[in-house]
Parts: C-alpha cells; sequence; structure tokens
C-alpha cells in the first residue's frame, strides 16, 4: 500500500490517464449493449407481428373454407327409384359403372323400342337402323334419370361394359354385339358411337361370351379384343383393333366335339382360353390363337406358354385331359395362393384342379348343377364357393363351399322355378359375405308340391347361420338381377330388370334400383332352426333399429360383379333342411 501511494504521489497525472482510459472502455461497451438490445427488441417488434399475420391468415382461409367457399355437392341418393318403358323388350345384360363421374354407380342396360323412352331426339332412323332397334341406355344410380340412350342395333347378341381405352377414348367403353353381325363401340360417359364394322360371323352363330381383352397386338396403343363364334363344330376366331374396330389378321378356326363355351385362364406371363362341351376339355394358348388369326409369332411378354400346360395338351386336337367324369356343365376360375385354379364342375361333382401341376386339390359330390359357380366369403378372408344343384323337380339345394377344402360350410334347400335369378353377394365389413338367393323357402313337413314355386328374394349372412331374411316377393318375370355398392363402402343396392324378353311380345319393361338397408328394415324373419336368441339380437336380426345388421365394404380389386364380406359374431355350419 505504502509503494502504490507513494507511486501516486509521484505520478498524479498517470492515475487520471488510466481512470479515464477505464471510464471510456466502459462507456463504449454500455453503447455496445445499447444497440445490440435495440435490435433485438425491433427484431422482437418483427416476429411478433409475423406471427400474428400468419394467425390472420390461416383464419381467414379457415373462414372461407367454412363459410365462403361451398364445399363439393354430393349426391343424394334416393332410396329406391323405378322406371318403365312401355311397348319394349329386354334383354339379359345389366353392368354397373359410374358413367357421370359423380362417385355413385350407375345402370347400363338395353331393351329393344321404337324410339326409346323419349328423352333424347335420337331414334332408329337417325343411325341408319330399322325401327324397332335396340337401344342402349345408361341410367343415373341416385334417382333413376335417364343420362343416355344410343340405338346400337337391330338386336344385340351380348354387351360388354368397362373396356378401358376402347375407340381410343379416355372414358372406359362398351362393346355391342349386333345382329346381325355387327361391332359397335359406345363410350360409356356420353354414349357417343366410337365405331362401328359389320361382321361376317356365318350362318346359325352363336357369340360365345364375354368378350376377351387382350394385350395391344397391332401396336397402336390400345388393347385389343378376341370374339368367338360357335358354328356347329368349329369355333371361329376373330381378332379385332379396340382402336378403330377392324380385324387383325384372318379369321382362325377351332375344332370342337359339339356346343362349346370357355373362361379364360391367367397363368403368370400366360394366359389361356379353355373351350369345354359336354364331354371335352380344350387349351389353346393366347400364343397360338394369335399365330393361327395372323400368320405371325409375335413376341410380348404377355403372349408366353406355361412348359406344364404345353405338356399336358394335345398339339394335334388341343385336348386337355382332367380327372373328371360325367358331362362338364361348368368350368369356373377360383384364386389360389399364387395363381388361379380351375373349378370343374360335371353331372356328378365338383372338383378343383391345381393350375400348378393340374392335379386335383378336392372333390365333392353334386348333382345336376344349375347356376354359374359364385364366389364370396363365409369365413373372414377364406374363400367360398356357392353351387345350386337340382335335387328335383322344383328344387334346389344351396351350398357355400370352402374353396381351400371342398368341405361344405352352409347348405339350404329350396323351391325354385327353372328361370330363377342366379345368386349374387355383396362385401361387408368383417371380411366376409352377405348372399342374396333367389327361391322359396319351406319348412320341414309343410311342404307343398301342388303349385309352382314363388319367386322370393332371400338374404343370408354367416353372423346368424340360423336366420334368413324374406326381402321381397316377385311375381314378375325377372330378366336380369344383381347387386352392387352404388358408393364407396356404402349404399348396398340390387337391381331388377322385369318384362318381356326378345322372343316375346312386346310389353312393358321396368327398371327398379332398391336400397338393401331399406328392405332389411322390413324384411320378415324366417328362423330356420329353434335356437334360444336375446332380444338384442333379435332386433338386431330384423332391422327394427333402421340399421343394417353389418356393414358393407368396397370389394377386392379383381372381382367382377357383385361379391361380399359380412359383420357380427363367427357362423357356424350346418345342415338346413
Amino acid at each position: 500500500m505504502d509503494n502504490k501511494d507513494s507511486e501516486a504521489e509521484i505520478h498524479p497525472l498517470k492515475t487520471e490517464d488510466v481512470k479515464a482510459q477505464e471510464n471510456h472502455e466502459n462507456s463504449v461497451e454500455r453503447r455496445i449493449v445499447i444497440k445490440q438490445s435495440s435490435r433485438l427488441s425491433r427484431l422482437s417488434r418483427w416476429r411478433t407481428a409475423a406471427f400474428f399475420i400468419s394467425l390472420f391468415l390461416c383464419l381467414i382461409i379457415v373462414f372461407a373454407f367454412s363459410f365462403i367457399i361451398p364445399c363439393p355437392e354430393r349426391p343424394v341418393s334416393e332410396r329406391t327409384w323405378f322406371r318403365s318403358y312401355d311397348d319394349a323388350v329386354a334383354y339379359q345384360f345389366l353392368a354397373i359403372e359410374d358413367v357421370n363421374e359423380d362417385k355413385v354407380q350407375d345402370v347400363v342396360f338395353a331393351f329393344k323400342a321404337n324410339n326409346g323412352s323419349g328423352s333424347f331426339n335420337r331414334s332408329c332412323l337417325d343411325e341408319g337402323l330399322p325401327s324397332p332397334c335396340a337401344v342402349l341406355a345408361a341410367v343415373s344410380g341416385t334417382n333413376g334419370r335417364t343420362l343416355w340412350e344410343r340405338p346400337t342395333a337391330e338386336e344385340v347378341e351380348w354387351m360388354e361394359c368397362g373396356i378401358k381405352q376402347l375407340g381410343g377414348a379416355e372414358a372406359p367403353g362398351c362393346l355391342v354385339v349386333g345382329k346381325p353381325a355387327s361391332l359397335t363401340a359406345v363410350d360409356l360417359r356420353i354414349g357417343k358411337v366410337q365405331w362401328r364394322h359389320s361382321s361376317d360371323f356365318g350362318a346359325n352363330y352363336t357369340v360365345l361370351t364375354p368378350v376377351s381383352v387382350i394385350p395391344d397386338v397391332d401396336s397402336d396403343g390400345v388393347q385389343d379384343l378376341i370374339i368367338f363364334i360357335a358354328t356347329g363344330d368349329k369355333i371361329k376366331t376373330f381378332i379385332h383393333s379396340g382402336k378403330n374396330g377392324k380385324q387383325i389378321g384372318s379369321t382362325g378356326t377351332l375344332n370342337v366335339d359339339g356346343k362349346a363355351r370357355y373362361i379364360r385362364l391367367n397363368l403368370d406371363s400366360a394366359s389361356y382360353f379353355l373351350f369345354y362341351t359336354e364331354n371335352s376339355l380344350y387349351a389353346y394358348s393366347l400364343k397360338d390363337l394369335y399365330s393361327a388369326a395372323t400368320g405371325m409369332d409375335i413376341k410380348l411378354p404377355s403372349l408366353e406358354q406355361d412348359p406344364q400346360w404345353e405338356k399336358n395338351i394335345d398339339r394335334t386336337t388341343h385336348r386337355l385331359s382332367l380327372l373328371s367324369s360325367g358331362a362338364i356343365r361348368y368350368l369356373a376360375k377360383i384364386p389360389g395362393r399364387s395363381r388361379e385354379n380351375v373349378l370343374v364342375v360335371n353331372s356328378e361333382m365338383a372338383t378343383l384342379v391345381s393350375a400348378q401341376n393340374l392335379q386335383p386339390l378336392w372333390t365333392l359330390n353334386t348333382s345336376r348343377v344349375v347356376s354359374k359357380p359364385l364366389l364370396g366369403y363365409y369365413k373372414p378372408d377364406v374363400l367360398g364357393i356357392v353351387l345350386e344343384s337340382e335335387i328335383g323337380p322344383n328344387r334346389k339345394k344351396v351350398m357355400i363351399v370352402e374353396s381351400g377344402s371342398g368341405a361344405v360350410q352352409w347348405d339350404l334347400k329350396l323351391n325354385s322355378r327353372v328361370e330363377s335369378p342366379e345368386p349374387a353377394t355383396l362385401s361387408t365389413a368383417d371380411h366376409r359375405s352377405t348372399f342374396l338367393i333367389w327361391g322359396e323357402y319351406q319348412a320341414a313337413g309343410n311342404e307343398t308340391r301342388s303349385r309352382a314355386p314363388l319367386q322370393k328374394l332371400y338374404l343370408f349372412h354367416p353372423s346368424y347361420t340360423n336366420v334368413l331374411l324374406e326381402l321381397r316377393n316377385s311375381t314378375d318375370q325377372i330378366i336380369a338381377f344383381t347387386a352392387a355398392l352404388f358408393e364407396r363402402s356404402r349404399h348396398a343396392c340390387y337391381v331388377l330388370l322385369r318384362g318381356p324378353q326378345p322372343s316375346e311380345e312386346p310389353g312393358s319393361v321396368s327398371l327398379m334400383k332398391r336400397k338393401l338397408k331399406e328392405d332389411v328394415s322390413q324384411s320378415r324373419v324366417i328362423w330356420l332352426s329353434q335356437v334360444a336368441v336375446d332380444s338384442e339380437q333379435r332386433t338386431r336380426i330384423t332391422g327394427s333399429s333402421g340399421k343394417l345388421p353389418f356393414s358393407i365394404r368396397k370389394p377386392k380389386r379383381g372381382w367382377r360383379g357383385s361379391t361380399p364380406s359380412v359383420w357380427g359374431r363367427p357362423g357356424h355350419g350346418g345342415s338346413r333342411q
């Protein structure tokens, strides 16, 4: 301390300089701090302003979408609608497609009349056809309003809708096979004729259905069509361009030993057409058919051949030997784990044949199956097959068979007419199916055979194996029947086309759509066996709450027509008399 005091006394100016320097440094530091705090204050104000501006914009957008900008109107579907056509006859075709792109399925059908329904100013004469003629019509699935009508041919042999790129259009189209022999492509959206061509199918011919869509073989960017025409013991093959309808190559000829039908089987990169008569089965690859029609050997990924199948096909006659006895009544494709299998239904049994090695997987005794096998789900995600077999005059048995094992999961005996419509299925939320069956149920011991059976529509779902719901009783002649989901995962409906057929005198033709939910709520409950049922279950079954006892879902991709599944507790199969 003495040294510092003496230092200060000796150098007083130096001490003052040090103090001044320290004061200056402190002043500079204070100015820097003040500037930094001023910058932070300005930045904080900008952040606050940006936050409130963003919040304000978000509120404006929410308000605009909630109250100012209108939401897209969802079509309000009527529960049921009815359309009638006087002095007409109906064809046995019904297609379910979204024609006007409102996300509700519409109905496409064909009838023969002088000038359609009168809703459009297009007559048969305007299309160069004699009157009356066959009219293709599209009707709205929401309210039954006619979307378009188009005279297409003198008579309709077959109609196929939903063909993509037909005529080169972006929208799908309908192909009408007419009589006299003609092919007409119609745009599904507006009903415009894309192309029309006359054909020479010969005399006394029959169109083998359905028409098959094949890969683009003429390199015009549009899928092509292959059509089979049966004349006696021969089948003529025609390949037509999907873009303009012109024939590709020449007409091929296949030899068979009787009245033939066919199915198409897809095996990985190979495609085979199986033609079957009462006594024989023939197999042709798509590559063989194309080569026979054009005389060329084209190489496309989808025009290959399966080595295992080629070993079992006779190269001269194209017969395919499968373990089967009795007259063949139906062939059907059954989805398998890796590829489609073949169900062979003859007069005595049904046999599922593996498409991998052509060996039988199971055999089930059946007799005189009267309708095409139908696919559905009795158990969750376990594919089943619906078979209807004749068991006596005006009498049939409906069976649901597990596709993997051939075990009968459920069966029911019904009175039935010869012209009874085929069954249908609808998908439901628990990955099972609802089954719609036509016939007349009579309890055991109460059978009467003195009168013709009535046409009644029944609903069965595997949640309640001992219950049938009688939906409606129809005395009219039913030409066509189908069931479908008219909206995604909702609006399950069925469609009835009734009236005289082309071989009968013209009369009143009617087209009707009914919502399944409404029929269930008004249905009559039929107990197949006496079991104790609590009041809650009874209420759900009868639909007195106004709701379906199951939820509907969209069918799986790749399934054509209607297909199904159900909600509820697991069902247990058993025989029902």
